[in-house]
């Protein structure tokens, strides 16, 4: 289930976790409001506080080190899928039936629908989404919702931090003196806003797409992808409804025969 911690994301992951308690301790150190609360000895919301950033960096690992997908045999969904519709593959555009014996060039595996070669992981995922080099590992059928939460989770740990660090920066007559007194502080502050902002967006993003059932690789390539280049622009074969597409990425649990979605049978669970 989970990949070598010493792999190739060993740099990645050491930066994120000194990254994340050196900005951690900075705001225990300085006259910040959790500051206070600690030295008056109400310690409820200093406790929480660390709690959440330990859970976000047991997500952050967790994601990283997660199987994401990888197609490491020849799938059988795809003849399932073939005995279910039978003559109804006629159905869809001719140019699909070459999707339904498609093999990786690479790792010359088949390759259930949806699912893409990694360059970089050397692996082809299922329901690829992305390969993100902040957590130095794909993003695909297994591991995308828990990188949905980790994204939910760290954006609440950088919200609180950014509220943390302003109430730390002190108030000093001149500005030489300000920048002197407030320099680290100043410093977490911008680097924690700057980092809210960029997890912000990614969040947004990812939650849009998971409401149109459409991964980050479809959306951004789908003029090259076979099973989608056919299909009007507004057109997703995906595509459940908002509801529906939420629940189940968030509630769902299991691997989908995309197949069988896309030629409108159902999205049975195997």
């Amino acid at each position: 289930m989970f990949k070598n911690v010493f792999g190739s994301g060993f740099l990645a992951r050491t930066a994120h976790v000194i990254l994340t308690w050196v900005i951690t301790l900075i705001l225990f150190l300085h006259e910040t409001d959790l500051r206070k609360q600690e030295e008056m000895g109400e310690l409820l919301q200093p406790v929480l506080f660390v709690l959440l950033v330990l859970v976000s960096v047991l997500l952050y690992f967790a994601v990283s080190l997660m199987d994401p997908g990888f197609i490491l045999s020849d799938d059988r969904d795809l003849q399932y899928m073939l005995e279910l519709t039978g003559d109804k593959q006629d159905m869809i555009l001719p140019t699909t039936k070459s999707l339904q014996q498609r093999r990786c060039g690479s790792c010359l595996l088949q390759q259930p629908m949806r699912s893409k070669h990694c360059q970089t992981c050397q692996h082809c995922v299922r329901r690829y989404d992305h390969h993100c080099p902040w957590i130095e590992n794909c993003v695909g059928e297994r591991n995308h919702r828990w990188f949905v939460f980790y994204l939910i989770i760290q954006l609440l740990v950088l919200l609180w931090g950014l509220y943390i660090a302003w109430t730390g920066l002190c108030y000093v007559p001149t500005w030489q003196l300000w920048l002197q007194t407030n320099g680290a502080l100043l410093s977490v502050t911008v680097l924690v806003a700057l980092l809210s902002l960029i997890v912000l967006l990614l969040l947004g993003s990812h939650l849009y797409l998971i409401s149109l059932n459409i991964t980050t690789w479809e959306f951004m390539s789908r003029h090259r992808i076979s099973y989608l280049k056919h299909c009007g622009i507004d057109e997703n074969p995906f595509d459940r409804g908002a509801f529906h597409n939420l629940w189940g990425f968030f509630c769902v649990w299991g691997t989908v025969v995309w197949e069988q979605v896309y030629f409108r049978e159902g999205s049975n669970l195997v």
